[in-house]
């Protein structure tokens, strides 16, 4: 087992060394060891459970939610169905944001296309909707 500086080990796992040491503190990553010196001393096994948290973080995991699948990871017997359905719920709620974000786009297209982008701002379509004045 070799050991990491935590300069090392938030290059390994492609994090800033605050993130490194924002994790301990939030418990996602556990207490690492400590040299005579005084340095913190990882190992590889903090490298993968870094990149873990990292990738889910991509994936809009929020850190409790994450907490949760590295809990399940370790659990051998339910851990599967576990991490399925948080998988599954986090995909409902992207999917949920898609289709509101596609509707903020269709009123966002809406008002650019009525205005004409030059005149006066008492006529503006996009501040009368703003407003309330106007609903496109």
């Amino acid at each position: 087992m070799s050991a990491y500086t935590i300069g090392k080990v938030a290059r390994e796992a492609g994090v800033a060394i605050d993130t490194v040491r924002y994790y301990e503190r939030r418990a996602l990553l556990p207490p690492p060891a400590r040299r005579l010196s005084g340095y913190r001393e990882y190992a590889a096994e903090d490298v993968r459970r870094l990149r873990f948290i990292r990738r889910a973080k991509a994936l809009g995991f929020a850190l409790e939610d994450i907490r949760a699948l590295l809990d399940l990871s370790a659990d051998h017997e339910r851990g599967v169905r576990g991490l399925h359905a948080r998988a599954q719920a986090r995909l409902a709620d992207v999917e949920a944001r898609i289709t509101q974000l596609q509707k903020m786009r269709r009123g966002l297209r809406r008002l650019v296309d009525a205005c004409p982008g030059s005149g006066t701002l008492d006529h503006c379509p996009i501040l009368a909707a703003l407003d309330g004045k106007d609903q496109p």
